[in-house]
């Protein structure tokens, strides 16, 4: 199997504050770019971190070749 790399980016920012969420961009070796879907995780520090392991397991659930 190829070797990986996993792309992300964490930011904590009061609710109120959060008017839109784009995507990343990764430019990569060849010169083509990818792009990266951000997401928003709401909730108290316990939720937010329950939620995020949920999120990363089901990620590589999507991925089963690896």
């Amino acid at each position: 199997m190829a070797k990986l790399t996993l792309v992300y980016g964490l930011r904590l920012l009061p609710s109120e504050e959060v008017a839109e969420v784009g995507e990343g961009a990764v430019k990569l070796r060849n010169g083509h770019e990818a792009h990266v879907t951000l997401h928003i995780i709401e909730g108290s520090k316990e939720e937010i971190e329950r939620q995020l392991r949920t999120s990363v397991e089901a990620f590589f659930d999507l991925y089963p070749e690896i």
